[in-house]
């Protein structure tokens, strides 16, 4: 099928204003007479709270509001919990804080300096309790406990998910070869440039307005509705462009404090997190993986058990979420008789961990894919092969029952072994070693599926496009502006976006900016938008034109009879017809998500993988990484240059969780929570040679074949590392980062039993 538009790399609908610097991020938000608010934070991981007196803060010339456990009362006007899943987390800490940073009491003043000056006036009675830091520490009978008081929660354990698909002990009695090992990753950050911002206020008629840089507006609206105890209706969020986010904007991080405050001050108020506070306010999950494989000896995969430990911090947060989606794929995208998987979600006294790009994946890939590797090792088969021989086909059915559609591994796997020529080894020698490995990954998209879309039709031959997708960097308005372009029939360049987007108020639902699920969902209801306005277009001109509308025709933007192309009438000429004898512009809606999407239960699948070269100092167990292929399959690449664009940024994530990151604690205190001291990838660890493979298996349910792919690469990159590591000098880094020091012990290890 040829397309006018799709799979076209035109140019970004955002890009020149974000170049010229006219667009609005949060952080640009100020407002007339709006105060400043702080926050005072538990400078301890785990203490009881015996005091807190606000009164001299209160008093400090210009301080209009400080909130505390106070204002939440029992049966007050406030609620003061804001979990999602269970009623552990609270606006402020009420009983006790759990972590390093947890929200004691906040203020809001005229500017940032009386603010600063009113915490230090707060006094606080503390009564530290033990801290457990460790998920298997904290899973122990008689470990401390962060929650007495709830029944559902039993040894910290807030979550467990179980997976299972035929007798696991049989399979490992059939299987010739049987690995079993543990594999870690640790608490990192999100480390998106633009810190958590939210500005908050109350207008004449007791409205909430909320200005915000959230990944889902409507998720903060309904939250906030069940804080102030509101009808939904009455809470209006509106979020302007986003300076990354990765998955560490998603639900409420600042919006309910700032409401708060401007509810107790009748004030405006704009809170901004110091970048500190940011590595407080939410982190990805620390893991513990048990894997356990067994195989026959030509690389029949028999049997998998997996225990994953997923350290959540103080709140459960989406941790139960983040362990469901890991315990699900634990196997791998791999065809596997039999299956047992367990995920537990733990509490500990560490910040509160959240969704980050991969959503548990990451976690679990370093352990399936390293496994592959050593099957192949010790098998004799080749690392492309041995995964191709096992894969999940089209039609296949996942262990979960899911009917899996879309799965261009094989291509993928091949391009990328290819591209770094796997089979073909230097010789080892000198000090400095090389080594390559190949990784993939699979992933499921969100169930929470509903998008809703309208498309207007201006008088002037435009059409404006209402979405509640998020802009935060990934190319969200031009996919869709192409999406809908393509369903109409006219250029890209026509299609524009409401001014102020999403807004609650005016743009329809959408129930998230995660998963990788907007160009699959959103898509959808923008495309049925564009139909459903097309065939609006058609009916109104049959009406004028007194023809039928099965006479008519559509063709670049014009609607004509069929047999006579000048009879007829352009999009825009319609549009002004319809608004003089309507009073208003035609429209089309659209909606993913009813009853018939719902049948598919999970919208698709993401596909993707990487390929790697790695260069080891064994002298100094510095690793430098010298080529990486990052691929997916896309469906159908909307915008191939977009595609490229997130396939790289999420590799680059993946090099800088594989070799550098980390998020350190001694008991249970951050020691390098900031930009200086938490070490991110440069320009430097990135390699020059870092080919992108596009892969297209059209997906039949995806808008013109498309699904998403933002999150294929990162997965796969540190298994990819560790086996290319292993490789060079016989090493198998089983925890992350892989840090020189950890390299150079392996390599003095190996050494050793020589």
């Amino acid at each position: 099928m040829e397309f006018q538009t799709i799979g076209k790399s035109v140019w970004r609908v955002d890009g020149e204003k974000k170049v010229r610097g006219e667009a609005l991020y949060t952080i640009d938000l100020k407002m007339e007479g709006m105060l400043h608010g702080r926050i005072l934070r538990s400078p301890l991981p785990h203490a009881r709270l015996i005091k807190i007196d606000t009164s001299g803060a209160a008093q400090l010339p210009g301080v209009f509001a400080v909130l505390s456990r106070d204002d939440f009362p029992p049966n007050g006007p406030l609620n003061p919990y804001v979990s999602r899943r269970m009623k552990d987390k609270t606006v402020v800490a009420m009983d006790k804080v759990r972590h390093v940073g947890d929200v004691v009491a906040a203020v809001a003043a005229v500017d940032l300096e009386t603010a600063d000056a009113a915490l230090r006036l707060i006094e606080v009675e503390y009564e530290e309790l033990p801290v457990v830091s460790d998920p298997l520490a904290a899973i122990q009978e008689g470990a401390p406990q962060l929650f007495d008081h709830l029944p559902e929660i039993k040894n910290n354990i807030c979550h467990h998910t179980t997976l299972r698909q035929g007798d696991v002990e049989k399979g490992f009695r059939e299987s010739d070869i049987i690995l079993e090992d543990t594999f870690t990753t640790p608490v990192t950050q999100q480390c998106h440039l633009e810190p958590h911002m939210a500005l908050a206020w109350f207008d004449d008629r007791g409205r909430l307005h909320v200005q915000t840089g959230t990944q889902t507006p409507f998720g903060v609206r309904k939250s906030l509705a069940e804080i102030f105890q509101m009808p939904e209706e009455k809470i209006r969020v509106m979020v302007p462009y986003i300076g990354g986010a990765y998955g560490a904007k998603s639900h409420l991080k600042v919006e309910h404090l700032a409401a708060a405050l401007a509810w107790k001050a009748r004030r405006p108020v704009r809170i901004q997190l110091r970048r500190d506070e940011v590595f407080l306010t939410v982190t990805k999950h620390a893991s513990v993986a048990r894997m356990k494989t067994g195989a026959k000896k030509d690389g029949t995969l028999m049997a998998r058990k997996a225990e994953l430990y997923f350290d959540t911090g103080g709140f459960a947060e989406n941790g139960p979420n983040v362990v469901h989606k890991a315990t699900l794929t634990a196997a791998g995208p791999y065809r596997t008789p039999h299956i047992q998987a367990d995920g537990y979600c733990v509490l500990t006294n560490k910040p509160s961990a959240g969704a980050f790009r991969g959503y548990g994946v990451p976690q679990v890939a370093l352990a399936y894919e390293s496994h592959m590797d050593m099957l192949a090792e010790e098998l004799g088969i080749d690392p492309v092969e041995i995964r191709i021989k096992n894969l999940l086909r089209e039609g296949d059915r996942h262990p979960t029952g899911i009917t899996m559609h879309s799965l261009g591994y094989e291509e993928l796997l091949k391009k990328l072994g290819s591209a770094i020529q796997l089979g073909k080894r230097k010789k080892a020698q000198g000090k400095r070693r090389r080594g390559k490995a190949i990784a993939c990954m699979i992933k499921a998209s969100n169930t929470e599926s509903q998008s809703e879309a309208r498309i207007q039709a201006n008088r002037d031959g435009s059409f404006t496009v209402f979405s509640s997708t998020v802009e935060m960097g990934q190319g969200a308005e031009t996919v869709m502006a192409q999406i809908a372009a393509e369903e109409l029939g006219v250029p890209w360049g026509q299609i524009s976006f409401t001014a102020q987007q999403p807004d609650t108020d005016l743009t329809p639902y959408d129930a998230m900016t995660s998963a990788s699920r907007s160009t699959f969902c959103m898509g959808n209801a923008v495309r049925r938008a564009a139909k459903d306005l097309k065939e609006r277009l058609v009916h109104f001109a049959g009406e004028v034109m007194e023809i039928s509308p099965q006479d008519l025709r559509v063709e670049k933007g014009r609607v004509f009879a069929a047999g006579a192309a000048q009879k007829g009438y352009s999009y825009r000429e319609l549009a002004a017809l319809c608004h003089r004898q309507n009073g208003k512009e035609a429209a089309g809606r659209g909606f993913y998500g009813d009853e018939e999407d719902a049948r598919a239960i999970l919208p698709f699948w993401l596909v993707g993988g990487c390929a790697v070269e790695v260069e080891v100092d064994t002298e100094t167990g510095a690793v430098r990484l010298l080529r990486l292929v990052a691929g997916a399959d896309a469906g159908k690449a909307i915008n191939p240059l977009l595609c490229a664009g997130q396939i790289r940024g999420d590799a680059t994530i993946g090099i800088g969780q594989a070799l550098l990151e980390e998020l350190k604690f001694v008991d249970g205190q951050p020691v390098n929570a900031t930009f200086l001291h938490y070490i991110l990838p440069s320009f430097l660890d990135v390699p020059e040679d870092f080919p992108v493979v596009l892969v297209e298996v059209p997906h039949k349910d995806g808008p013109f074949g498309a699904k998403g792919l933002a999150e294929s690469a990162l997965p796969g990159v540190p298994a990819a590392i560790a086996s290319a590591v292993y490789d060079a000098v016989g090493v198998r880094v089983k925890d992350i980062p892989i840090t020189p020091e950890r390299v150079l012990a392996g390599i003095r290890e190996r050494e050793r039993k020589k």
